[in-house]
């Protein structure tokens, strides 16, 4: 059963009206959230996704929507282990905590453009190439294996040439000047560093994608559900990030449960590609139907239980450990007089000794 037309652009108009109406509610009272709104928020969220799945269910059929779900939770749980990267930006470039919610907004209306092209270009590939799949599969394995070997490492977040290119050229203010991204002093237009870690958000989100976009294509191939998955995978990051705050350190076995999820997801493909085998020097190029395709259902069951399993593990490991708080509370960000790029060395400094204080906010996180 193909997914209804008139399903699919009703979605995408309710989802850009939505993701419009919370850029403007950001950009309106730009605030720190606080525990409950926070909480509310992704509550709301959450309670969305699996709406969306009920719909798809009530207009297409149980695969769609158990496809939507798997997809759903894989890209939300790798999310979160991309929350460890994003405190360490927002350390790093010391923007003031009620900033921060738009600076994530933004970065991830970017994130999710950039992921968008991505997902095109999966999907155009793998409808001509159906050996695409064991590349995929053999990086998601390669992966998962990094997770579990640099699991102990604290996570870090290094500025690639683009933005090393942009802080270079832009003229630029010497501080945040608020939610602004561009203003004029003494007559000039400057940018402010405000652009600088939206840009960031949002580039590092797009590596971040080089794994977890061939983990959703690995449970389907529907372009339009890989795309809504990641969607709201996304939405509720922002709110996800202040109401984790410091207890996102008590998540000590989360890199372990997404290499077994990539590992498994991995497996997949790869039995997938054999299934569908078409490559000369395998089996002649033949498919080779003895070996097994494993049902979405199953897929489902799986990255469920190894979620819950992982986070229950953490909190039962952690019980007890005081939460700190995160590396960009006011006290660290006011260590220094300048909030522009110019000090970026002392700011860096300052963040890497409140990662230390915190005993490494991301001891558990991914290497990539």
């Amino acid at each position: 059963m193909e997914l209804p037309v008139w399903f699919e652009i009703a979605t995408f108009v309710g989802l850009t009206a939505l993701l419009l109406a919370d850029l403007a509610i950001v950009a309106r009272r730009p605030h720190e959230p606080s525990f409950k709104e926070a909480g509310l928020w992704v509550s709301f969220y959450v309670a969305l996704a699996l709406a969306f799945g009920v719909l798809l269910l009530a207009f297409t059929n149980g695969r769609y929507a158990t496809e939507f779900y798997a997809g759903w939770l894989t890209e939300y749980s790798l999310s979160v282990d991309n929350l460890f990267v994003f405190v360490i930006i927002m350390a790093r470039f010391r923007v003031p905590r009620h900033l921060q919610q738009e600076a994530l907004m933004i970065g991830i209306i970017i994130a999710l453009v950039l992921r968008g092209i991505f997902i095109l270009l999966g999907a155009a590939l793998i409808s001509r190439f159906t050996w695409v799949f064991y590349f995929f599969g053999a990086f998601l394995v390669y992966t998962a294996i990094n997770l579990v070997r640099h699991r102990d490492e604290d996570e870090d977040y290094e500025e690639n040439a683009f933005i090393r290119r942009m802080r270079r050229v832009l003229p630029m203010t010497s501080d945040f000047q608020g939610a602004k991204i561009r203003v004029t002093e003494n007559g000039k237009k400057l940018w402010t560093p405000m652009i600088i870690v939206i840009l960031a958000l949002g580039t590092t989100d797009l590596v971040f994608a080089l794994d977890s976009i061939p983990a959703i294509f690995g449970l389907t191939r529907e372009p339009f559900i890989v795309f809504t998955a990641n969607v709201f995978a996304l939405m509720g990051l922002r709110q996800l990030y202040f109401l984790l705050g410091g207890l996102l350190k008590r998540l000590v076995y989360l890199s372990l449960g997404l290499a077994v999820i990539l590992a498994f997801i991995g497996v997949k493909l790869v039995m997938e590609a054999l299934h569908e085998n078409t490559l000369p020097f395998i089996n002649g190029g033949e498919h080779i139907d003895a070996v097994p395709t494993i049902p979405i259902w199953l897929s489902l069951t799986i990255i469920l239980g190894v979620l819950v399993i992982a986070t229950v593990a953490s909190l039962i490991k952690t019980r007890g450990q005081m939460v700190e708080p995160a590396p960009t509370d006011p006290e660290v960000a006011g260590q220094v007089e300048s909030t522009g790029p110019e000090a970026l060395a002392e700011a860096e400094k300052i963040a890497e000794q409140a990662r230390e204080q915190q005993g490494g906010v991301g001891e558990d996180t991914r290497r990539r």
